[in-house]
């Protein structure tokens, strides 16, 4: 079997790629610089020259592999337009095969406890435009393809992820991690290596699955930037910001930091056997 992937060279990414080698899959992975190139080479992938926007290239690759994962996000200007021409060419070329979506629990908003993947909507506005693009994917289930989406909780592990970018660093520089509010709302925490093989049991899901890669770990921000500030090297020393004022800092991400969320990945363990085996995830974190 052989899959070809998009996002290959960047976090999730590499982990997935490992997994995939690690169950036998050969692996092809688009890579739009030599950097990139090297990377997934070094993984045991094969590179496929192009960009997120060389629709012919995206169409071609998934044509010639038995499974596509979309991984890869292009955050310049017309992401929705770039992600959705993508995910429309990789389609076309997987045709009956396996496509495998990448979306995000973000898009939920706020959650009232723990909720799974029939919660209602209610994405903050850096995520939005990821609705309508899912719609899309999905909908071609009834035409005899295969989509699945799995939309993956706040990542972390090995000393990377978003916590690491916007609070690790900014407290190593500062001597203080932010902290947005104070600290009772939860993130929804996965391991970068239990939603790598998440994605690997994907490919065998039930076209026109949606699946919330999550680890069970629904921990208070609190507990977690306590944690960071370990990793930053300055121990429990934490800056309250308001929202406005993490906005400012962080940009509209940080309404998505802020929001409230606790969930079940209970229908991935059920459907697909999924189990993820990293659950301490304060102390992961805290050693940065």
């Amino acid at each position: 079997m052989q899959i070809f992937i998009t996002g290959g060279s960047g976090y999730i990414g590499r982990s997935t790629i490992r997994a995939l080698t690690g169950h036998g899959i050969a692996v092809t992975a688009l890579a739009r610089s030599e950097h990139a190139a090297r990377i997934v080479s070094a993984l045991g992938a094969t590179p496929v020259a192009g960009a997120l926007t060389d629709t012919d290239v995206l169409r071609e690759a998934a044509r010639r592999a038995d499974g596509v994962i979309h991984l890869g996000v292009d955050y310049a200007e017309g992401t929705a337009d770039v992600d959705r021409a993508a995910a429309e060419a990789l389609q076309d070329g997987a045709g009956s095969g396996p496509y495998v979506h990448t979306g995000g629990v973000w898009v939920y908003g706020d959650t009232d406890g723990v909720v799974d993947e029939d919660s209602p909507l209610s994405p903050p506005r850096i995520t939005a435009w990821r609705l309508e693009n899912e719609k899309r994917v999905l909908a071609r289930a009834t035409t005899g393809e295969r989509p699945v989406v799995v939309m993956p909780g706040l990542v972390y592990g090995h000393s990377g992820g978003l916590a690491q970018s916007f609070f690790v660093e900014p407290g190593r520089t500062a001597g203080a991690v932010p902290c947005i509010g104070d600290g009772s709302n939860h993130w929804a925490l996965v391991h970068v290596d239990d939603i790598a093989e998440l994605y690997v049991l994907a490919l065998n899901a039930p076209a026109g699955s949606v699946y919330a890669g999550v680890g069970g770990q629904n921990l208070p921000l609190a507990d977690v930037t306590r944690a960071l500030s370990h990793a930053a090297g300055c121990p429990d020393r934490i800056e309250s910001l308001t929202i406005e004022e993490a906005v400012r800092r962080m940009g509209p991400i940080a309404e998505a930091f802020a929001l409230d969320q606790q969930f079940s990945g209970a229908r991935a363990h059920r459907e697909l056997g999924w189990t993820p085996t990293r659950l301490d995830a304060l102390a992961e974190l805290a050693q940065g």
